[in-house]
C-alpha cells in the first residue's frame, strides 16, 4: 500500500488509487459503523476521506505513519467533523430579534442575588478576595494567578477553594 500511495502522491496514478480505494474504503466505512455511524453517514465519510487521500497524498509521509494509520486518522476526522456539523442549530433554530423582558419578580430576584453575592465577596478575608476576584472577573487559570503572585498553586487552589465554601454557604443563608 505504502508503494501505491507514493505514486498516488508522486505521480496522480489513477490505478494506484484505484487499490488503495477497493482496499480502504469497506474497511473505513466498517470503522465507522462500529464507532457509531448509521450507513448513510459511514457512506458519506468513506467518499470523502478518498477524496482527502487523493487530494493530499501529498502530504502522506511513510516516515511517520503507516498507510492505514494516515487513512483511519483521516476518517477520524471527518467523522469529528461531520458530527460537529450535526449538533450546530440550523439559522432557522436560532432565536431571532429582542429576547423577552424578564418578569418584575425575576429581575428583583437577580438583583437581590446580585447584591447577596457582592456582601458576601466583600465579607472574605482580603486574600481570599484577592484570588476570587482574579479567577471570576479577572479571567485568570489557577496557574496563571500563581504565575502572577508568585504563591504556590496549592496556595492558590486551597484559598479559591475555602473562599468557594464561605460563599456557597453565604448565598444558602437566608
Amino acid at each position: 500500500m505504502i508503494e501505491a500511495l507514493i505514486r498516488i502522491r508522486d505521480n496522480r496514478d489513477q490505478d494506484a488509487f484505484v487499490t488503495v480505494f477497493r482496499h480502504f474504503a469497506p474497511r473505513v466505512k466498517a470503522f465507522l459503523m462500529r464507532s457509531g455511524a448509521d450507513a448513510t453517514l459511514a457512506e458519506e465519510c468513506v467518499q470523502e476521506v478518498m477524496a482527502t487521500v487523493w487530494h493530499k497524498a501529498a502530504q502522506f509521509d511513510p516516515s511517520r505513519a503507516s498507510v492505514s494509520t494516515w487513512i483511519f486518522t483521516i476518517a477520524r476526522n471527518k467523522k469529528i467533523d461531520v458530527l460537529r456539523k450535526q449538533r450546530r442549530p440550523e439559522p432557522e433554530d436560532l432565536p431571532w430579534g429582542p429576547e423577552s423582558e424578564p418578569d418584575q419578580a425575576e429581575a428583583l430576584g437577580l438583583q437581590q442575588e446580585s447584591e447577596k453575592l457582592g456582601a458576601a465577596i466583600a465579607a472574605l478575608p482580603q486574600k481570599q478576595r484577592d484570588l476570587i476576584e482574579k479567577a471570576y472577573f479577572g479571567d485568570l487559570s489557577q496557574s496563571e494567578i500563581a504565575e502572577q503572585t508568585g504563591l504556590p498553586l496549592g496556595t492558590i487552589k486551597s484559598r479559591i477553594r475555602l473562599a468557594l465554601d464561605r460563599l456557597r454557604h453565604a448565598m444558602d443563608a437566608t
